[in-house]
């Protein structure tokens, strides 16, 4: 067992005393690279304290070292108030276990600064300057009794300095401390961590002439200043030997937003950061700055505001382990979110997949690894994490992608589309079910109910729409084009689907190990729970033949199934919550289904007749009678129409029996006929329920973003016409991709005179020509043999040999009706048997004649309406009542498929009719990769992906994306949309090279090239000028607010004002109104006064008078 070594340079490990005799382990508090570290309590004093752990594993010289100098510095200069308190070294022996080294230190329980600015910042606050101001200032005076006693601590940063529960700011770490014998010496070893590093420090290491001295310690101050403003340091997104690379090289970094902050707060962090340190000032000058010294006096207060925020931050839930865990973490290469860097794509892959990182981006491209397991990636928290952030601001996700089309369809007022491809299994579905998911949130939807008919969308479509194979338990046997409906200010406000290419053969026939569509197992079980099975003519006992797999039991495997029943409630939610109407609707859903089920059982026997004996009857008359019940139809109409068919010739009408092969023909089409009209109906229905008009303005014409969801590239040991078609399908997105990604790029560079590297991709146009093109194309071929009532299979596989001259194409030897095909995914060998029969796929008009009879709405209504170019079932929008299965009268040919229209014509058409989709919004790609072939879980098949990244263009798409620029827009464009970054918001510039040449100039944007006519940018400027453009707006929103508030206040004190003016006005003139009332009053009483006065002297003078004459 390995043992410490027992001496240092100046400290010997033996004299350490037993930490066990006074401290005893309470709880973990984080992991570092060179051990652990603990929660002690002290047994003598109760106290508690954190100790790092040393395992003997990882000592070695180096190491020695480090213990030596933290332990001296923290020995010497612990006693200061903002340095961390040291309260011993102890020495642990254990022979068997290994000895360990333990270093007591303060317990700083409030985290690093640095969990405080980023938990802040996660609740859209950000920390006050004088609290800034306050940290700073401590770090200073920490910094300056290093200095004063010759230490550089060399590793200031966020995570550095903690903080305790009262407010206190200590310096920790000092393992790459250095000592010098005097305060003027200078040291010449690059150390550090490198965001944080000095010019001058990282100088050291490629000129061995370079010194530097405290001053160091300065610059890493003032990088930790920007960090407590921005969350992170400059340069963060970088790989940290980049940073070094580009540190000395940059300009002096400056906080993200100096707008938002104070001039005193930019001048202290420009002071820190002079890249001269001969010129930069020591701690004692910072210590003077007006920045520091606005604290003054109020150090108590801002104290327990920190002490407030600390105590804020941990019920949120950053706590103070976190910053333990980063402490003893030394850098290391990191997994990178960003693979477009690299050559060799494979291992990285590999290597995050280990860690459980299945998202990773190439460029602008997602790569998602399909775990094969359950991942706590899609919770509320992360939801929240991705909205409106920068692409480089949190690991990749399929939220991430979301985010973006979200914020370019509102930006650019321009549609979007998603377009998720991948082999079968790879794990599309899931990935389109989590985007929804996203763009429903970012949406905000006006009600809740409109959010969940929206997520429960895709929920229902594909219980109809998927089925369990050979490779994938929940594969998608047809192709959906989901558009997401906005109005131009961003808020979701429908949703609406386009079905592609139902594999409608699997309802009829199933190959060995797979099953039919979802749905048909949820009902059964769902019934059967409900006692409901005999109303439908099902049977508790008997697998309906549609069913029947030699893999499956009726009772264990489909009645009993448990998750089937959870399926079937789920399925009817979905009905309910989206507004179909369960009395009516799922009533004649649920009877069609049964009707399929029941028809599929019925069978046919040859009959003799005096002419011939190719004649059919059926054999079980009760299970066509139960067909004909839950068809609303008579029973000997039924038979008639399967058994027999009608030939008008010359104007007579001609019955002609069906032998048996043609019986079951009719059989299975009528099957298959009535499912896939069905399965349209439903599309159609939801798109009635989900449609937006009633929701968009005037002058809102709406915006989309279209999400792809579709069949992944199959390759099965017996390859048929719907493999082919899923497969031609795959071709044309592929070509999609090849074209968006490498030839309209490559051919811009040649027409704007742009100086870029040619990257060869792998072409598949040639492939798609062998398939799509007239008249000598394979379905154009495939169309015309289908024509011609005696060809065969063999005839048409011959036809293919003959007329298609590829290297893509083949026959190989011993099959007689194979044929191969070189696809962009690799080689294919398809069987032609069925094709032509497939292709056909009619209909026969007596069984559509037949059918309009019937007595049950919907099945009346999936009959009445004609097929559409692409094979879907027109559904009137205009529903009758509350049904929605009104019926409008339509000439009988067009609804009995007598134009014949074959499988390969409707396929053709629908992929113009997705193309069209597709291209008319800016594409974000997703590529889904199958990790394994067994569906395991952490099993990674480096082969197996390698092929993907190949033949999914990949590989080449790194190459691209890093050599080129993925982003063209016409000068008038970039000028409309990025002026306000470096002019005056109310004057727009000219358009002209110059002006984009000055925007980016402003924006300190590298890499970028003007053409002609455009401006070339990388796949990363794009993102960032619009976040310049979001906060520019933001901050032009929050002055335009503060103005308008001010102008009403101002107004307020105007209208207070006059109040006031007009209160005294009428006070003045009621106190004259008083005033005079009451000298009125006083004058009257006066006269009184005199009148009565005058009139008793009057009455004197006449008694006086009187008296004199007596």
């Amino acid at each position: 067992m390995k043992m410490f070594p027992q001496s240092g340079k100046s400290i010997i490990f033996d004299t350490f005393p037993d930490p066990t005799d006074t401290w005893e382990i309470i709880e973990t508090i984080g992991k570092g690279t060179y051990g652990k570290v603990y929660k002690v309590l002290n047994k003598i004093d109760g106290s508690k304290a954190a100790v790092k752990i040393l395992d003997p594993i990882h000592v070695s010289n180096d190491i020695d070292e480090e213990i030596e100098a933290e332990y001296n510095i923290l020995k010497a200069l612990s006693d200061h108030a903002n340095v961390v308190k040291f309260f011993g070294m102890y020495y642990q022996k254990d022979v068997k276990n290994g000895d360990q080294l333990w270093l007591v230190l303060e317990l700083c329980n409030g985290g690093s600064v640095t969990d405080l600015a980023k938990g802040m910042l996660k609740r859209g606050d950000r920390m006050d300057e004088a609290i800034i101001a306050y940290i700073i200032h401590e770090a200073l005076t920490g910094l300056h009794h290093l200095h004063i006693n010759k230490t550089i601590h060399r590793d200031v940063k966020g995570n550095n300095i903690l903080l305790t529960t009262q407010g206190g700011v200590k310096l920790v770490d000092f393992g790459v401390s250095a000592q010098l014998t005097n305060t003027r010496l200078r040291r010449n070893t690059s150390v550090g961590t490198p965001f944080w590093m000095a010019p001058e420090v990282i100088a050291c290491e490629q000129q061995l002439d370079s010194t530097y001295d405290a001053r160091c310690d300065v610059w890493s101050l003032g990088i930790t200043a920007i960090e407590l403003g921005d969350g992170d340091p400059p340069l963060s997104d970088l790989h940290p030997m980049r940073a070094l690379f580009k540190i000395p090289r940059n300009p002096p970094p400056t906080l993200y937003q100096p707008e938002l902050w104070s001039d005193h707060f930019n001048d202290f962090i420009c002071k820190c950061l002079i890249k001269d340190f001969e010129l930069r000032p020591n701690v004692l000058d910072l210590l003077q700055h007006v920045f520091i010294r606005q604290i003054v006096g109020r150090e108590r207060i801002l104290q327990k505001q920190l002490m407030e925020l600390i105590d804020l931050n941990q019920q949120i839930g950053t706590t103070g382990k976190t910053r333990y865990r980063h402490d003893l973490q030394r850098p290391h290469i990191a997994l990178l979110d960003d693979l477009v860097t690299l050559e060799v794509l494979d291992e990285q892959l590999q290597r995050r997949y280990a860690k459980d990182q299945i998202y990773t981006y190439v460029g602008d491209i997602l790569i998602a690894v399909n775990p094969f397991h359950k991942m706590e990636l899609y919770s509320p928290q992360y939801t929240k994490m991705y909205i409106g952030a920068k692409r480089t601001a949190n690991p990749p996700h399929i939220f991430a992608v979301a985010d973006i089309a979200y914020q370019s369809m509102v930006s650019y007022n321009a549609d979007q589309c998603i377009v998720i491809s991948g082999e079968s299994g790879a794990g599309k579905t899931e990935s389109a079910h989590l985007l929804v998911e996203q763009l429903t949130v970012l949406g905000k939807a006006n009600n809740r109910s409109l959010q969940e008919k929206i997520l429960l969308v895709n929920n229902l479509v594909e219980a109809f729409g998927n089925a369990c194979t050979a490779i994938n338990d929940n594969s998608s046997r047809f192709g959906k084009y989901l558009e997401m409906k906005f109005t131009c200010g961003g808020t979701v406000v429908g949703a609406q689907i386009s079905e592609y290419l139902l594999e409608k053969s699997r309802v009829v026939h199933q190959a060995t190990g797979e099953k039919n569509f979802h749905i048909f197992y949820y009902i059964y079980a769902g019934l059967a729970e409900r006692k409901k099975l005999a109303h439908y003519k099902l049977s508790d006992s008997k697998t309906p033949k549609y069913l029947l797999n030699e893999h499956i039991k009726l009772g264990p495997d489909i009645v009993n199934n448990t998750f089937y029943k959870e399926q079937f409630d789920a399925v009817e939610q979905c009905f309910k919550v989206i507004g179909f109407t369960l009395e009516v609707h799922t009533l004649y859903v649920y009877s069609t289904l049964a009707a399929i089920l029941n028809s599929g059982d019925i069978e046919f026997a040859s009959v003799a007749s005096e002419h011939q004996t190719d004649k059919s009857n059926i054999s079980n008359i009760a299970v066509l009678e139960n067909a004909a019940s839950l068809l609303c139809i008579r029973p000997d109409e039924l038979q008639e129409a399967l058994t027999s068919h009608c030939v008008v010739a010359r104007g007579e009408t001609i019955v002609r029996p069906n032998t048996v092969e043609k019986a079951t023909e009719v059989r299975d089409a009528m099957g298959k006929a009535l499912y896939g009209r069905l399965f349209s109906w439903i599309v159609n229905r939801i798109n009635t329920l989900l449609r937006p008009d009633t929701h968009l303005g005037e002058d809102d014409k709406g915006l989309n973003i279209g999400i792809l969801d579709i069949f992944g590239f199959e390759n099965f040991k017996r390859n048929s016409f719907e493999q082919l078609c899923i497969n031609i399908a795959n071709e044309q997105i592929q070509f999609y991709f090849n074209q968006h990604i490498f030839a309209w790029e490559q051919d811009e560079y040649l027409n704007e005179d742009v100086d870029a590297r040619v990257i060869e991709y792998e072409d598949n146009r040639p492939l798609l020509d062998l398939f799509l093109q007239k008249p000598m194309g394979m379905l154009s071929l495939l169309d015309e043999e289908s024509r011609f009532p005696q060809a065969t299979d063999q005839t048409l596989v011959e036809k293919f040999e003959d007329n298609l001259k590829s290297k893509n194409f083949w026959r190989p030897k011993r099959v007689d009706l194979g044929f191969g095909i070189h696809h962009y995914a690799g080689k294919v060998i398809y069987n032609a048997a069925g094709f032509l029969s497939k292709n056909r796929d009619t209909l026969p008009a007596d069984i559509v004649l037949l059918l309009r009879s019937s007595e049950n709405q919907l099945i009346r209504k999936l009959v009445t309406h004609p097929l559409t170019k692409t094979g879907k079932h027109t559904c009137v929008l205009c529903v009758q009542g509350d049904t929605g299965t009104g019926e409008t009268t339509h000439h009988p040919r067009e609804s009995t498929n007598m134009r014949t229209q074959t499988v390969a014509s409707y396929f053709r058409y629908s992929l113009m009719d997705l193309l069209s989709k597709m291209v008319a919004g800016q594409p974000h790609f997703v590529r889904c990769i199958k990790p394994n072939n067994d569906r395991q879980a952490s099993k990674f098949d480096r082969e197996k992906v390698l092929v993907q990244l190949r033949y999914t263009g990949v590989l080449e798409t790194a190459k691209i994306r890093r050599q080129g620029y993925s982003h063209r827009i016409l000068y008038t464009n970039f000028v409309n949309r990025y002026y306000i970054l470096a002019f005056h918001a109310h004057k727009e510039p000219e358009a002209s090279p110059e002006t984009c040449a000055a925007i980016l100039e402003k924006t300190k944007l590298e890499n970028w090239v003007l053409g002609k006519t455009k401006v070339f940018l990388k796949y990363y400027h794009v993102e960032t000028l619009n976040l310049m453009v979001r906060q520019t707006i933001d901050r032009i929103v929050l002055v335009q607010a503060y103005v308008r508030c001010w102008l009403g206040a101002k107004r307020y004190r105007k209208i207070l004002e006059k109040r006031a003016q007009s209160a005294v006005a009428i006070q003045s003139v009621c106190r004259g109104y008083l005033a005079k009332r009451k000298y009125k009053e006083l004058v009257e009483e006066k006269n009184k006064a005199a009148a009565k006065i005058q009139a008793h002297y009057r009455g004197h003078r006449e008694r006086k008078s009187f008296k004199k004459k007596r």
